[in-house]
């Protein structure tokens, strides 16, 4: 929940009424439903708000976000985001959610509408029928039936796709998928092949592939040269994997019989020469332009930005690790301790940090150890840097640092069922560590069991004292009288030592933060080596 008594979410674009009775419903929420913003509009209040919740007409841009102090998610009812500015979202601590996979079967089933227009002619025979023609012989098609569909991307949609074209229309689906297993392909129906040996056998070609620097302009003179003479090629992806003035060329040259796309309105100015041309068939966007996709948007969008607020989810979350919700049980309690002890950490380290190491031990070895050293890294620049850096930002930050970030298992058996282990080591070499693990007694309960090579069983919560002094009598009544005469109550004390006279280590929990006078009253009894204090926040 946000850091106010009330958690104010504004919504700046239409959304299905099912999402509004939704927020509606929710307690401890204030919804604006403002859906026709300006721009400069959003930037005049969006400071007044914790969530933002919008659809695809919204620009959240950097001026908005950099007058959005408050602002803590922003949930998208709608495909993509290039209407937000992940990036800087993200160096601003803002979570960015999307409804991730809302629009697959529509997307698959306008895919599929587009190979039967195109090769059925139906758009260029309705035209003529409308302008009083009666031209059978000339929009003969052909059947998809046996014919070989080549897909690339085999994600959601791409699976899909091959499924419905496979199954129900009979067709020798083919594709290829960087990262897809071979177990996964079979399921959906697909034999994988190279990119080139799909091009090269495919009477029908669909791409299903995010715009990266990678795939820009992915289909060009060379990639439509590799294509069967007279094939079709479909294109519900984002316009820019496609050389347009290419696309033309094969086209023109009877190389491509038809194209299909979908454009954005994003991209309406590119596709402006295929609009013209009288063997493509062009939608405005209609992949996710159906009511079902319209109400589940909606719902996916206002569910996502509750679950943070109210459960603290980062569901569908683009810019920080996504956690499933199911997995969320076991790596959450590990999330608290790792931010408990990236804030511990953080108060002892005295110089600048080059390297933080965040190592997972037992029975947690095999989870996914990203999300525990993102909530350390959130504690341990927390400690510096105050309330600016939370969860999100956290690993920009420490980029932006030069902090070389290390995430490490180990499976060996211990004590402790589980543990978190961080280490930083300084600009001038000198290694701090510290671990911990949950004690389930009433929950899981937070603790530290050791720091450097001393053992301990303290409690990372509130102000702490940290004390190092020589392994002699009169320590302990010397510190607790200092505090005593300050009124300052201890809570709870930890002892440990490396050796009988040698060093000792003392951790105090406190009631309240002791002041400097009483820290500098501990410092002058003799034998202390040093005192520390850390205040953690809850």
């Amino acid at each position: 929940m946000a850091d106010h008594d009330v958690c104010k979410i504004l919504v700046s674009d239409v959304i299905h009424a099912s999402g509004l009775n939704l927020l509606e419903k929710s307690k401890g929420v204030s919804i604006d439903y403002r859906p026709y913003l300006t721009e400069e509009e959003l930037i005049g209040i969006i400071d007044g708000y914790d969530g933002l919740l919008t659809g695809s007409r919204t620009i959240v841009s950097r001026a908005s976000l950099d007058r959005a102090h408050r602002l803590k998610a922003i949930s998208k009812a709608g495909a993509g985001l290039e209407n937000i500015d992940v990036s800087y979202a993200t160096t601003k601590g803002v979570a960015v959610l999307a409804s991730v996979g809302v629009n697959a079967v529509s997307t698959a089933e306008h895919t599929i509408a587009l190979m039967m227009a195109s090769s059925r002619h139906i758009p260029f025979a309705d035209a003529s029928m409308k302008a009083g023609k009666w031209e059978k012989k000339k929009f003969q098609g052909a059947e998809l039936a046996g014919k070989t569909l080549g897909i690339l991307g085999l994600g959601q949609v791409g699976a899909l796709v091959a499924r419905k074209a496979g199954r129900g229309l009979k067709m020798n689906v083919i594709g290829y998928d960087a990262v897809i297993s071979p177990e996964s392909a079979q399921s959906a129906g697909v034999k994988l092949v190279t990119i080139d040996e799909m091009l090269t056998n495919s009477d029908v070609v669909s791409a299903h592939i995010p715009l990266t620097e990678g795939s820009r302009g992915l289909f060009n003179a060379r990639t439509f040269a590799l294509m069967k003479r007279g094939s079709i090629f479909i294109n519900t992806s984002d316009l820019g994997i496609v050389d347009i003035s290419a696309l033309i060329a094969a086209l023109d040259t009877g190389q491509l019989s038809c194209a299909a796309l979908d454009v954005t309105y994003r991209n309406l100015d590119t596709a402006q020469p295929l609009l013209k041309h009288p063997a493509t068939v062009v939608t405005p966007d209609l992949s996710s332009q159906t009511g079902e996709v319209e109400e589940n948007f909606a719902i996916s969008a206002v569910n996502n930005i509750m679950g943070y607020f109210e459960q603290g989810l980062l569901t569908n979350a683009v810019n920080v690790p996504n956690i499933d919700p199911g997995q969320m049980v076991v790596v959450g309690p590990y999330m608290d301790l790792a931010r408990r002890l990236g804030q511990f950490l953080g108060g002892l380290v005295s110089e600048s940090i080059s390297k933080f190491e965040v190592q997972l031990g037992g029975e947690i070895s095999g989870v996914d150890v990203e999300p525990i050293a993102n909530a350390g890294l959130w504690g341990l620049l927390r400690i510096v840097e105050g309330p600016r850096i939370n969860y999100v930002n956290a690993p920009v930050a420490a980029r932006d640092r030069g902090i070389r970030v290390l995430q490490t298992t180990r499976k060996s058996e211990q004590h402790f069922g589980a543990t978190v282990k961080m280490t930083v080591t300084s600009v001038s070499g000198q290694i701090t560590s510290i671990e911990g693990a949950l004690i389930h007694r009433v929950g899981n309960e937070p603790r530290i069991i050791g720091i450097g090579e001393f053992l301990t069983e303290a409690v990372p919560s509130g102000p702490m004292l940290v004390i190092r002094n020589r392994d002699i009598p009169g320590m302990i009544a010397g510190v607790s009288g200092a505090l005593a005469k300050s009124g300052a109550n201890i809570a709870q004390m930890n002892l440990s030592r490396d050796q009988a006279g040698g060093t000792a280590l003392s951790i105090l929990n406190l009631d309240s933060p002791a002041d400097e006078k009483t820290l500098n009253s501990i410092r002058s009894i003799e034998g202390i080596l040093g005192v520390t204090q850390v205040i953690l926040d809850e």
